[in-house]
């Protein structure tokens, strides 16, 4: 009995860790080493055991810290009911124990709960936001232009290709001018992205269907054949590239980049972003950027790109509400986790003067009839790590542009 489960620990273990550290081999590249990676896969006989594996780990971890936290109330409850004044030495308080057991018992529930119905509801259930953007610069005629953004699909077990249609004909139901996904086709080497590109050929947009790759295409190694598979199907696919799109006679500028990483392989900070777009970004129309890491934002706004569309974070996959706060783990390593922002246009993106310096607006605070940037980041479709989304449900975009 002991060894069987032994066994089933480093199933569950193996099951939790693969997706991170499938990452890392591929990322790094140990030569044959990298390879092992896939014996964890092995180690899993199947997805319901993957998936329990999974959803065990997460909420017995979380259920076991609530139970913790309980029994630490509990501890100071009894140590000041002691301590104070006219206190009954030796006393027990039988209605106080009663009441922290099932305190114990609820809280431990809870993440089971939250898990169950993350994986089997809020994961599954498709949203789309629609957002009035703001456009610095926007011609009048670009006024009201529609763009529907799909990102960090992560076609898989937990993404099959049934789902990824469904959001398509989502998608085609709001008749954007534009179509664009951005990055995170696949979550690994050995992934379907070509079954994935083909359900996002069918995307539908008089002016087209773009996208850009994202980290998990660079740990994998596919960034070529997704751009390959891109033009095989009709679309275009932008890495440090650019292309000039007309709507209603007046003209915008797209780009695009592959994953822009805060840190080198080395982990010693990366550096300045976007380098390889910087002479691409036009002055005689509105620029568009597609980028995969939002956290590529506030360079763009000092190059003097109005409009970024980005994924990447999943809106944390989890998050909640404390005390008018919002908690989600994606805040570990970025500022901009889901939604609209905006952030000082520089003054190269105002004028041709160069007499201000551009460090002086990109750190404006709002207001001041500065002209600004605006970045949306989408929350995407799948799920990374863990097949659960909590407060942070799937998304399709329809980003309606006006002139700020």
């Amino acid at each position: 009995m002991r060894g069987v489960l032994i066994a089933l620990a480093v199933t569950m273990l193996g099951t939790f860790f693969e997706p991170l550290l499938a990452h890392a081999v591929w990322r790094f590249g140990f030569g044959g080493i990298k390879y092992s990676a896939l014996i964890l896969r092995v180690l899993v006989p199947g997805k319901t055991l993957a998936t329990f594996s999974l959803l065990w780990m997460i909420a017995s971890t979380f259920g076991f810290l609530a139970v913790k936290s309980v029994r630490a109330i509990e501890w100071i409850t009894n140590l000041a009911a002691r301590i104070r004044p006219g206190a009954r030495a030796g006393g027990f308080n039988a209605s106080r124990r009663s009441f922290f057991q099932y305190a114990a018992c609820v809280a431990g529930s809870v993440p089971f709960l939250a898990a169950t119905y993350g994986f089997a509801e809020e994961r599954l259930r498709l949203t789309i936001e629609h957002v009035d953007v703001p456009v610095a610069n926007l011609p009048p005629e670009m006024d009201g232009l529609r763009i529907a953004q799909l990102s960090d699909i992560h076609i898989g077990d937990y993404m099959p290709p049934h789902e990824i249609a469904r959001a398509v004909a989502m998608a085609n139901g709001l008749q954007p001018d534009i179509a664009v996904v951005t990055g995170d086709f696949i979550s690994g080497r050995g992934d379907a992205l070509a079954v994935c590109i083909t359900e996002l050929s069918r995307l539908r947009a008089p002016l087209g269907v773009w996208g850009c790759n994202g980290n998990h295409e660079s740990y994998a190694g596919v960034e070529d054949d997704t751009e390959r598979l891109f033009r095989e199907k009709g679309m275009r696919l932008l890495r440090a590239a650019n292309a000039v799109v007309e709507h209603n006679g007046a003209r915008f500028n797209l780009l695009g980049v592959d994953y822009q990483p805060d840190r080198s392989r080395n982990g010693e900070p990366a550096g300045p972003k976007l380098r390889e777009i910087e002479t691409l970004v036009r002055r005689d129309m509105p620029n568009f950027l597609l980028s995969h890491n939002p956290n590529s934002f506030p360079r763009a706004a000092e190059l003097g790109i109005e409009l970024c569309l980005a994924g990447h974070t999943h809106g944390g996959q989890v998050k909640f509400e404390i005390v008018d706060h919002s908690i989600s783990p994606a805040r570990l390593f970025t500022p901009f986790v889901a939604g609209l922002y905006r952030l000082p246009l520089t003054h190269a993106a105002i004028s041709s003067s160069t007499s201000i310096p551009t460090t002086s607006l990109a750190s404006a605070p709002s207001g001041n009839g500065v002209p600004k940037s605006a970045l949306y980041v989408n929350r995407g479709l799948g799920t990374i790590g863990f097949p659960v989304r909590l407060g942070a449900p799937p998304e399709i975009t329809l980003l309606t542009l006006h002139r700020a």
